[in-house]
Parts: structure tokens; sequence; C-alpha cells
């Protein structure tokens, strides 16, 4: 039991503040479904909290900067509530980490731990357990963090690919499958609470199934897609180098699974790829996004680009602008490389060879992100004049407008859909005809 002002713990309300990737949202809402078991209470509101957790991100250098600041942030402006620093930051520097603010410093591998966090939190105890057996991993959600009628379902963590400038495996550890009945139960439960948009994420989706035999994603989504009920399957990450191929015609068979690929090359110049410990270049990844294309005329492909990896230059940049104006991605995000510790491309080059080599690539980026603008747009006019089911976020007070999104647009990360139209709240699903490209968003009205 809590201590203090803890004296009756069910009125002790508690504040999740998760930050950086889908699979944080879904332990934030493992870590709350726990402490509303024993009896907290959920607040949106941090100034009335008793307990604040802040679920890190330790990726790259600006998440950790993001996570550190929302911390002090958050304490600042409720110094009187007990606070938590959790997730990926606590699990790679917390047995480490001099944080005298935090109440609490617990890592990310075994969340059914956080229960012990709660009632000791007087203590100021850093726990960093090490993860359970993967039939006892605390799955189970009772709260949904993400937009009403979308939610998350995680299919593995950490990754065997260790790509050299990566701390997910340092972070999240190796590849640990979910047991497939577990995913499936799991997928059950969101459908039979209303949910209709199903984001299945992992680090690399194709690997699932890889750290005890052959990949079973094909298999999984063949199960998935076979549930009863209305609904409609995203997948997020995809690592080009092991793109299961029979998974385009699953997509081309089953209606509910999008033509929605996130497929993160990271680059195109072949060297540059090999150093990233990748085995693609130019040629073989357009290859890959024609064939997507092909079979499906509707696919929309995403993907995640890094700039200023230890060794490029301007012909490998010219290279990587090439193959952005060649595959002619629907979406795109970039980035900047982190130097991480623990990591291969950490002792290619020192700090200040690397502070140069930054400034040089943040101007590469703004020329590949300018390239992309126009190529988004041109995409998104093949939108103009056709009918989609657009799933609604949020509605516009005193308007007849509500934010959406269709098929083509993932949660977060790409743009929305402007809709005219009465009657719409968060959560609806609605018939909507595409009239304008705006930017990276489209405009339509509601049809019926």
């Amino acid at each position: 039991m809590l201590s203090g002002l803890f004296v009756r713990v069910n009125r002790v309300k508690i504040y999740i503040e998760s930050l950086g990737c889908a699979k944080n949202q879904v332990d934030s809402e493992v870590l709350l479904t726990i402490a509303l078991r024993k009896g907290y209470s959920r607040t949106d509101d941090p100034a009335e909290a008793d307990v604040i957790v802040v679920n890190t991100c330790g990726f790259i250098e600006s998440a950790k900067t993001e996570s550190i600041d929302t911390f002090f942030s958050l304490h600042e402006a409720n110094p009187d509530a007990r606070i938590v620093m959790a997730g990926c930051l606590a699990q790679r520097y917390g047995s480490e980490m001099e944080l005298e603010e935090a109440d609490a410093i617990f890592g990310n591998h075994d969340l059914s731990r956080f229960s012990d966090v709660l009632d000791s939190l007087g203590d100021k105890e850093v726990l960093i357990p090490e993860y359970p057996d993967p039939d006892r991993e605390a799955d189970e959600r009772d709260v949904l963090l993400g937009y009403k009628g979308s939610a998350y379902l995680k299919i593995s963590e950490g990754c065997n690919h260790r790509c050299a400038y990566c701390a997910i495996p340092v972070i999240r550890g190796p590849l640990r499958s979910r047991p497939m009945e577990r995913i499936i139960k799991d997928a059950e439960t969101l459908i039979s609470r209303g949910v209709y948009e199903i984001s299945v994420i992992a680090q690399d989706l194709g690997a699932y199934g890889t750290d005890y035999g052959p990949s079973r994603f094909v298999e999984l989504m063949d199960r998935l897609s076979s549930l009863p009920g209305d609904f409609v399957l995203r997948m997020l990450y995809i690592h080009p180098d092991t793109f299961p191929e029979d998974l385009i015609a699953l997509v081309q068979e089953r209606k509910n699974i999008l033509p929605y690929f996130d497929i993160p090359f990271q680059h195109a110049d072949s060297r540059i790829l090999r150093s990233m410990g990748r085995t693609g270049d130019r040629e073989i990844y357009t290859a890959l996004v024609n064939r997507i294309r092909t079979a499906l005329p509707d696919a929309v492909i995403r993907t995640t680009l890094m700039l200023g990896y230890p060794g490029e230059d301007r012909a490998a940049f010219d290279e990587l602008l090439r193959f952005v104006k060649d595959a002619r991605f629907d979406w795109m995000g970039s980035f900047l490389y982190s130097r991480e510790e623990d990591t291969p491309a950490y002792d290619m080059r020192g700090e200040e060879e690397h502070e140069k080599a930054h400034k040089i690539a943040a101007r590469w980026q703004k020329e590949l992100e300018k390239a992309q603008e126009r190529i988004t747009e041109e995409r998104l006019g093949r939108f103009v004049g056709n009918e989609y089911t657009a799933l609604i976020e949020d509605r516009i007070e005193g308007e007849d407008l509500a934010i959406g999104r269709i098929y083509s647009e993932a949660p977060d990360v790409d743009g929305l859909t402007v809709i005219m139209g009465r009657g719409m709240e968060p959560g609806d699903r609605v018939r909507v005809g595409i009239t304008k490209v705006r930017g990276i968003d489209l405009e339509g009205v509601r049809i019926g």
C-alpha cells in the first residue's frame, strides 16, 4: 500500500504521458490497465494527478531530449505528484541514471512488475527487470489511448537485424515473437470492443516467428484477416530486405487488409546500405515498390529515410534522391542520423566530425523533403473524384466539418481528410467523396 497522501488507493489519480512510437502507446495502455486494476483512477490532466508516469523514448538523441524535457516539465507543473520515469530511456540508462526527482525508474521488459513499482513509490526504486517467458508477459488492455475506433496490435518485441546505427536491440533486446494465440485473442478483444482499424505493429512485421523458425507473418495475417467482424488491418513497418513476397497475394485476396505498406528503406546507396548492415540497393528497392504497385494498383507506400550516416557524401545522397524520384512514394519521413553509443556505427566517426556532417545532412534533408512534397501532392491527386470509407478522428466544434482518415492515411504520421457534412463523431465511419488536394491533406464531402 502507498503511504502519506495515498491513504485511500481508490482515490489516487494516475496520468501517463506516452512518448515515441506506437509500441510505447501499447505499453502505456498495459501500464494504465495495471494501475486501474489496483484501484487507481485515470486522469487526462497531469495537474490533478497524484502519480505521473512518463513513458519515455530513447531511440535517438532528439527523442531522448524530448523525454527528459517532458519529465521535468511535468514535474515542475505538479511537484506534489509522485513521478515515475518508465520506458525505453529508463530501460537503457536506468541503472546509471542519477535522477533525484524521480520517485521510481522502471524499464519496459516486464510490464507486470509495474504493480511492484506502484507499491513502493516512496522508496526511490530503480527496477529494470528482464523479459519474462512470452506466455507470461502482461499484455491485457482495459483502456485504449489512441483515436476512437483505432488501436495498435503488437506482434513482437525487439529485433534481430542489428542495423549498425540502431539502438533498438540495445533497448528492446533481440526479437521476441508473441505467441500467435495471444495475438489472435488480443485482436478478437479489440474487434469485440468496436475497434475498426487495427494497426499491426512490430520493429519488423516480416520477421515474426523467425526467432524460432521461418517467418510466420503471412500465416498470422491470414488468421487475423479471417476473424469474424467488421474491421480492417493496417500493417506498419516491414523491413525491405526480408519482405515476404507471398504477402502481396494475400493482400490481393483479403479486402480487410489495407493495401498500405510502411517499408523503412533508410537509404538507397549500396555502399551506405552495406555499412548499415542492409543488403539492398536502389534497383532492388525500386523493383520491390514496382512489384507491389503492379499487383496492387491502389497500394499506398510509405518509407523512412536517414540522412547523415557515416560515409554519406553527395554522390550517395544523389543516389538516394534518384530513388525517391523513381519510387514516387506516397508518404516519406526523414530523420538525421543520431550517433548512439553501444551501436556499431558509433565509432565510425568522432563527435566533431559528426557535428559537421549533421549540418550538411540537414541541408540535404530539406532538398529531399522538397522533392517528396511535390511527389506526395501528385500522388494524392489520384484520390480526387473517388469515394472511400473514412474513420472520423475529430469533429470541428461549431462547423459542419470533421477530420478523418481514409485507407491511405495512417494515424499520426500521414495527412488527414477534411470532411464536410453533419452528424459525424469520433469513431464513426462515413463514406466520403474526395473533392480536392490541399497540401498533404485531402478534402471531401460526406455521402449519405
